[in-house]
């Protein structure tokens, strides 16, 4: 038997089974992409040109809903796809583009990267502009999912003040997820708000006013290597207004949130975590940093069972009075500094203040005072605190303790210098601290 000519027959069966496979008409009426498979439609078979200048929602629109129920993947190929409106992707649906990781293009500090449309999947967002509580870009949804794409707002100017847009992604339902994704200019860049367990995974950009809101959320939610860098404009115009405006990541009410390996570079505010009508936040931050911030953390409001940030690292430096961190006088609830770094030219590492409790252990605070007028490292005007096994590395006053502070405990510390702790309340352990000459 010619077994060569037997394997040629079954491969020829084999690839027109799957033509006719790929060619049939489902029951529905809806059209499945003729080049790829019964999982998978290609939004160049629903009329998508990819061209830069046509509107392609409509396509990528008829294409998401050609699955109906059952789920798929919708491929955008490498091209720069124009939008003019909004795109909602169905229940088990994702959509992907060409990139099989996060890419990075060209701004003022890199001129060696490709400019968006010069490879891969790129979408040009328009729509919505001068109105950022419209529709947002891209809704998802249950199981759906977006990734191996780059999103940018062509339309916005790098000198200048930007333009007001809606959310880049909102994301909605049970387990949406967004995967490997550039937002290299958004205003808003992710909602993460009114979902369970939303994952957002190897996303990078600029977002110029917001980066990732989440609230609302009673299920876990996991948010891993997002990072906020200036790469697409730093004139001043735009960028100042971005370092006077902009809020990096924003907490409302989220249940135990996943957060990790995270970072953001010129806001006015790194990591903000408030409350809403639904609640506040409490939750586990490891490896989170924010550079060249006004604030790099403010606490508004927190759960007592506590916001958990470990391996932290924070410099404040611009705009009027640089803190590493603020806790407002509204905080009833626990937060923990665990092995974080404080740093850059600021006017004080910590400003405490509330009836929760604010503690620092195995912690580094540097270059505090930076006008050299005496301020503290800590500042605690209100609350409990505990500072516990850190190193104080400038020769200025360390911690300040006002008589409206409930508890505290300074406990061995190491100081550059001579010990400086003012402690005016009556309810306090200060013990233990070694300073040098």
């Amino acid at each position: 038997m010619n077994w060569k000519k037997v394997n040629m027959l079954s491969a020829g069966i084999l690839y027109m089974g799957i033509l006719l496979a790929c060619n049939k008409e489902e029951n529905t009426g809806l059209t499945v992409a003729s080049n790829l498979s019964d999982d998978m439609v290609s939004v160049r078979d629903f009329g998508a040109k990819g061209d830069g200048k046509t509107d392609d929602t409509e396509a990528f629109q008829k294409a998401l809903h050609s699955f109906g129920t059952r789920g798929g993947t919708v491929y955008a190929p490498r091209g720069t796809y124009l939008f003019a409106g909004s795109l909602n992707i169905p229940q088990a649906v994702t959509l992907k583009g060409s990139f099989e990781s996060v890419p990075a293009h060209n701004g003022i500090r890199d001129k060696g990267l490709p400019k968006p449309g010069d490879d891969g999947t790129v979408f040009l967002v328009t729509g919505g502009k001068g109105n950022e509580d419209a529709t947002p870009f891209i809704t998802l949804n249950t199981n759906s999912t977006l990734r191996g794409v780059v999103l940018y707002w062509p339309q916005q100017d790098p000198e200048k003040e930007p333009d007001a847009y809606p959310w880049g992604v909102a994301m909605r339902g049970k387990n949406p997820a967004l995967l490997d994704v550039e937002m290299l200019n958004p205003y808003n860049a992710i909602d993460a708000s009114k979902n369970e367990r939303a994952l957002i995974r190897n996303i990078s950009g600029q977002p110029l006013r917001r980066g990732i809101y989440v609230d609302g959320i009673y299920d876990i939610g996991r948010i891993e290597n997002v990072h906020w860098n200036p790469w697409w404009s730093m004139k001043p115009a735009l960028f100042n207004w971005q370092k006077a405006n902009g809020e990096a990541f924003i907490f409302e009410r989220t249940d135990w949130h996943y957060v990790f390996n995270t970072f953001c570079f010129g806001y006015r505010v790194g990591y903000k975590f408030g409350g809403s009508k639904a609640g506040v936040c409490n939750g586990n931050f490891l490896g989170i940093g924010a550079d060249a911030c006004h604030t790099a953390v403010l606490v508004e409001r927190s759960a007592p069972m506590g916001l958990l940030i470990t391996n932290g690292e924070f410099v404040a430096m611009d705009g009027e009075n640089p803190v590493m961190v603020r806790v407002n006088s509204g905080n009833e609830g626990n937060v923990t500094f665990s092995n974080c770094a404080f740093w850059g030219p600021c006017n004080q590492n910590a400003i405490i203040d509330g009836r929760g409790t604010t503690t620092f252990s195995d912690c580094i605070f540097m270059q505090w005072d930076r006008n050299r007028e005496g301020r503290y490292s800590v500042q605690v005007t209100g609350g409990s605190v505990m500072i516990r096994g850190c190193n104080f590395m400038t020769d200025s006053p360390q911690v300040f303790i006002s008589e409206n502070v409930s508890r505290a405990i300074v406990a061995d510390n190491m100081v550059r210098g001579k010990i400086r702790i003012d402690n005016r309340s009556a309810n306090t352990v200060i013990k233990d601290n070694l300073g040098s000459e």
